[in-house]
């Protein structure tokens, strides 16, 4: 489920003082002694054959499909992993 543009406007809006941020703790020297970088994963451009009716429920999400549909398989090869 998409939120709406209009919400991420609404969202966009609300000034910095108006955001409750009491709930998040300080990060303080000992976050950052055991902090550690994470790189992204490089993508590759490949290209793939899939199911018409697949392919446009993906487009059909919106901007980003692409993103998608490697989560999508990015989950199923977690899942997979761990089953081994």
């Amino acid at each position: 489920m998409s939120i709406s543009r209009k919400r991420l406007e609404e969202i966009q809006n609300i000034p910095d003082a108006d955001i409750d941020t009491s709930d998040i703790p300080e990060l303080d020297d000992r976050f950052w002694e055991t902090a550690k970088m994470v790189m992204p994963i490089s993508k590759k451009a490949v290209s793939i054959r899939l199911d018409s009716d697949i392919l446009d429920w993906f487009k059909g999400q919106g901007k980003g499909y692409q993103s998608v549909i490697n989560n999508v398989l990015r989950s199923y090869v977690n899942h997979q992993q761990k089953n081994l």
